[in-house]
């Protein structure tokens, strides 16, 4: 171990007799809490001042040309050797505790590691230095993960940003990012964020969900799945909408899987998110100013530019602004089986959002013009909604039928139709037929594709299949 630190340590102490240091005084109970333990004064004071001595009586030079678990493998050893000699009266867990997250700080990012080690956290929220929260399932649990103060958080931050070039300050205070894992990062500091600097993480599953997963899940229905895929195969242009959180592209990777391999796919988003299957991929990403506030790429500039890239489909993370209309005249104009996603409430909320985007984009086109373009380009909305256990449901498949006077007409394919929740705080209900059917019908039978001759029927009471007229 000599070659990590270059003055030696003292004789470690005998170990077999420790004492346990006083617990911090119990907090109060918080309902998002989940059991969280307390992080005392003395064992934060501890690990920073480890830490602090170790990196400055590290070797850096033989230090990187170690790699993976031999270095963290080393830096534990050194950590613990200091832990020792210091014969602080904590147990041996704290010990390894200490340890561990000594590793994490040097070579991760420190008090985030062990929850973005968690397979079951799909969000990691940073509130200040000791609220740090995640999701698990749809609800929100107090973790008992805590960083030292405010510019330790800051720390954590530029770790983040700058190995992607992304600069956060005064002059920047906001910033997107990804970290290699594909996880999305956005951090706010002051003065936009009042009381501390602030991380939120939303993290992606390694193996992508696929339809199978969000049936078990609920998310779906094995008949509504299948009209999904049916609609993606004849090219049916779909736009996913929902709220934040709500599942929207987690459930766009899983419409996309359904594109035939043999297409090409330009894929455009802010920031790269999507996990495309298929071996034809062009995935592009926007870009932030520079320091000189030059050199910004957005998704309007990438939507114009895949058209001259011979996609046979384009697909939009998601549309936020002036890149509707590019995105609308693509799908009017050839690349029919074009995907995205809107933030919206409901279906008919999420073609307003489009009609305002259109607007951003400074055409001075009359709303009647801008309802008829979305009209001819849009064919279905799903719509996804996170529901009050947590749960993630598509809630409407809805047809855009076309105009009447200056209104979009619309009709429900398919509607979640709630019964009550069970005394878990379970939502209970299913996704129904209308009795409608959909005017796509006609692609799916150009394509060859036979769906079930009920799966748009409407069930009675008796069980019956009716249909509407």
């Amino acid at each position: 171990m000599s070659w990590l630190v270059q003055r030696p340590s003292p004789n470690p102490v005998n170990g077999t007799s420790v004492s346990v240091a006083d617990p911090a005084p119990p907090k109060k109970a918080d309902p998002l809490a989940e059991a969280p333990l307390p992080v005392s004064e003395q064992f934060t004071e501890i690990k920073f001042r480890i830490h602090e001595r170790l990196l400055k009586e590290m070797d850096l030079d033989k230090v990187q040309q170690k790699r993976g678990p031999e270095l963290r493998k080393a830096i534990e050893e050194a950590a613990a050797v200091m832990l020792t000699a210091q014969e602080l009266p904590i147990s041996r867990l704290e010990r390894q505790r200490i340890v561990r997250e000594i590793a994490d700080e040097i070579l991760g990012l420190g008090p985030l590691e062990p929850l973005l080690a968690d397979p079951t956290v799909t969000e990691v929220m940073v509130n200040g230095p000791r609220e740090v929260y995640v999701e698990r399932k749809g609800l929100l649990h107090r973790t008992d993960a805590a960083f030292r103060d405010e510019a330790h958080i800051m720390r954590i931050i530029d770790r983040i940003v700058s190995p992607l070039g992304r600069r956060i300050d005064e002059s920047s205070p906001m910033v997107d990012a990804r970290l290699p894992d594909g996880s999305r990062v956005n951090a706010i500091i002051p003065p936009l964020s009042v009381d501390s600097p602030t991380i939120t993480i939303r993290r992606f599953s390694k193996d992508p969900l696929t339809v199978d997963n969000l049936i078990e899940y609920g998310t779906l229905t094995p008949s509504i799945a299948a009209f999904l895929k049916a609609c993606v195969e004849s090219r049916v242009n779909m736009i996913i909408s929902g709220g934040t959180g709500s599942g929207k592209t987690t459930l766009l990777n899983v419409l996309s899987s359904f594109i035939p391999p043999r297409e090409r796919i330009v894929t455009i988003e802010d920031p790269c998110e999507l996990q495309m299957r298929q071996p034809h991929v062009v995935r592009l990403e926007t870009r932030p100013s520079n320091i000189e506030g030059k050199g910004e790429v957005t998704q309007r500039q990438l939507v114009k530019n895949a058209l001259r890239m011979r996609p046979d489909r384009i697909v939009v993370g998601e549309v936020r602004s002036g890149e509707a209309f590019d995105m609308l005249q693509a799908m009017n104009t050839g690349h029919d089986g074009s995907l995205t996603t809107a933030h919206s409430n409901t279906p008919r909320d999420g073609l307003a959002r489009i009609e305002n985007m259109v607007l951003m984009a400074s055409l001075d086109l009359p709303i009647r013009a801008i309802r008829e373009q979305i009209a001819s380009a849009v064919n279905m909305i799903v719509h996804v909604s996170r529901l009050r256990d947590g749960s993630r449901r598509v809630t409407h498949v809805t047809e855009v039928v076309g105009m009447e006077g200056d209104m979009i007409t619309l009709q429900d394919i398919f509607l979640f139709k709630q019964q009550g929740v069970d005394a878990d705080g379970h939502v209970i209900g299913s996704l129904q037929a209308t009795g409608l059917r959909p005017r796509c019908i006609e692609k799916f039978e150009q394509e060859g594709i036979m769906l079930p001759p009920d799966i748009f029927a409407m069930r009675s009471a008796n069980g019956n299949a009716a249909y509407k007229r």
